[in-house]
């Protein structure tokens, strides 16, 4: 290979290292609003336009007749988590991007300890299914002091859909503000290798 070959390459490879540095800091960055809202549940209702009450974890069994669920992510979708001894209450977080089968991005309240505070909001922020059967029953959720997947695997109950399954139930619509201006996907699928 000439010398002239071998600095482009080289150069090629460095712009492409840069990119891929660039879009990883993006990460670390892009999912805290500075919005302090509290709790998971009146925040998830209000991004996801379901309108249920009471602790997390109940709401797997309120939706039952009420709203279709499910255990395939969709836009807009509410995954409900079990409780856990450090999660008594369970969580709920919507979905605001569906990257593939096993990865999507949420945004949710009250999860991360951001600058030691509690109950801020994160959108868009990654978390993967890593369920043996690829059924979303447990995942891994982004954590902001770690900047990276959080090393616990949470188990879920599902996911609870907008659209109604009885009547008198409207179907919910989810929030302009659920995902964030410009979603990190491609630091989402980085996220999820790492």
């Amino acid at each position: 290979m000439s010398g002239s070959l071998m600095v482009g390459v080289a150069m090629r490879w460095s712009s492409l290292l840069l990119l891929f540095g660039s879009l990883c800091a993006a990460q670390v960055h892009a999912e805290v609003t500075g919005e302090t809202v509290g709790e998971c549940v009146p925040f998830a209702r209000a991004m996801s336009g379901i309108q249920l009450y009471g602790n997390a974890w109940t709401w797997w069994t309120q939706a039952d007749g009420r709203y279709a669920r499910g255990t395939a992510p969709r836009v807009g979708a509410v995954l409900v988590f079990r409780p856990t001894g450090a999660m008594r209450l369970g969580h709920v977080a919507v979905v605001s991007q569906v990257i593939g089968p096993r990865v999507v991005m949420v945004t949710h309240s009250n999860w991360s300890r951001i600058d030691g505070t509690r109950g801020q909001v994160e959108r868009d922020v990654t978390m993967t299914d890593t369920s043996e059967a690829g059924n979303w029953s447990r995942v891994r959720v982004w954590y902001h002091q770690n900047e990276a997947l959080g090393g616990t695997s949470y188990p879920t109950y599902g996911f609870i859909y907008g659209a109604p399954v009885s009547n008198g139930v409207r179907t919910a619509a989810p929030s302009p503000r659920l995902s964030g201006p410009s979603p990190d996907i491609i630091g989402a699928v980085i996220d999820s290798i790492g």
